[in-house]
């Protein structure tokens, strides 16, 4: 299984305080049967240049790159890249993609989001230079019309769901609904830590079991492999 949103880079923001952090949360993620992670530390434009993000980025791999287990998933090195208004324009930006691939991880804001905001991430998916996928839709799915996520969806718009996403009452029929539907593509713990945050992957694996069967698993791990090692979709 490929883990496509993860904040195991030890210091470099609010995931994994150290090296000893960040290997626990690895060999948790082996124990889930996650092979691949990605490292999608985040990136904010207004806090610091795609330059110093990349330098503390790879500052933060060597000190843990240095103390990796030989049965440690791969990792992968990206960013969770908040939208800015702009974005669209930041010659910078394809090095804050998935390294070696185009796949740019969006984080969108909160609230509701402006004309402009969703007119500059359609204008992002047509210029054929990324394949966007949206962080954690949980987050913000249910305060956008349809609509929006119909037009992102015909734009090839791939959306990534936590696996938290699954676990409580209160959400998991939300969840299995959008996944059945197809408005899931592929999916990603986003742990920061061991303990308020840690990898709940097999949980969500075996939610999604018990309710939908393994083909939708199939087809998330087929989506995944495509993207990162079959030259993309």
């Amino acid at each position: 299984m490929i883990d496509f949103h993860s904040h195991i880079l030890p210091g470099i923001d609010d995931g994994s305080k150290n090296v000893e952090m960040s290997i626990q949360m690895l060999k948790a993620m082996r124990k889930q049967n996650i092979n691949t992670v990605v490292a999608s530390s985040h990136f904010y434009a207004t806090q610091r240049s795609p330059q110093r993000f990349l330098y503390r980025r790879e500052q933060a791999w060597e000190r843990l790159s240095a103390e990796l287990p030989d049965d440690a998933p791969e990792i992968i090195l990206g960013a969770e890249v908040l939208y800015f208004p702009g974005i669209s324009h930041m010659e910078e930006l394809p090095q804050l993609c998935m390294e070696g691939t185009n796949i740019l991880l969006l984080e969108m804001p909160f609230d509701s989001w402006s004309e402009y905001y969703i007119r500059e991430v359609k204008e992002l998916a047509r210029s054929g230079d990324y394949t966007i996928i949206m962080a954690h839709i949980e987050r913000y799915y249910f305060k956008q019309p349809v609509s929006v996520w119909d037009e992102f969806l015909d734009l090839g718009i791939l959306m990534q769901s936590n696996a938290d996403f699954f676990l409580p009452f209160r959400s998991r029929r939300k969840a299995l609904k959008l996944l059945e539907e197809g408005r899931i593509h592929l999916l990603g713990t986003d742990a920061h830590n061991m303990s308020s945050r840690p990898p709940r992957m097999n949980e969500a694996v075996a939610m999604i079991k018990k309710h939908l069967g393994p083909e939708p698993l199939r087809e998330i791990d087929r989506l995944g492999e495509t993207l990162l090692w079959e030259g993309g979709l």
